[in-house]
């Protein structure tokens, strides 16, 4: 499954000053995570964000925002899928990015695996 390259690329753009910023291909796309906790990612065109339980439910009446439907039947709540055409604008991406790198950047940093 294949990830849109550009959008990667406009995520790399918001996360440049980003400390602790690391890539790793899963779930067939390109997650960014901050002191090793997934913050958001690339998935075929589409944006998932890592975000709070509390917010989960707000968020997703969000324009574009779906949830990440990684299973049939598993729905993890603390992630959401915003369509390309929704993150399209600068200003937008980068309001989603930084709900992503916040959560992530509020979690204890994980311990690397050897």
């Amino acid at each position: 499954m294949a990830y849109d390259e550009a959008l990667a690329d406009r995520i790399r753009d918001q996360l440049g000053p980003t400390k602790n910023v690391a890539e790793i291909k899963m779930f067939g796309g390109l997650c960014f995570t901050v002191n090793g906790n997934m913050a958001c990612g690339v998935m075929k065109d589409g944006l998932l964000v890592r975000v709070t339980d509390d917010q989960f439910d707000k968020l997703l009446h969000e324009p574009g925002a779906r949830t990440f439907d990684i299973m049939p039947g598993r729905t993890p709540k603390g992630f959401i899928v915003v369509d390309a055409k929704a993150v399209s604008t600068k200003p937008n991406l980068k309001k989603w990015v930084a709900r992503g790198v916040a959560v992530a950047s509020a979690m204890p940093p994980k311990k690397k695996k050897k």
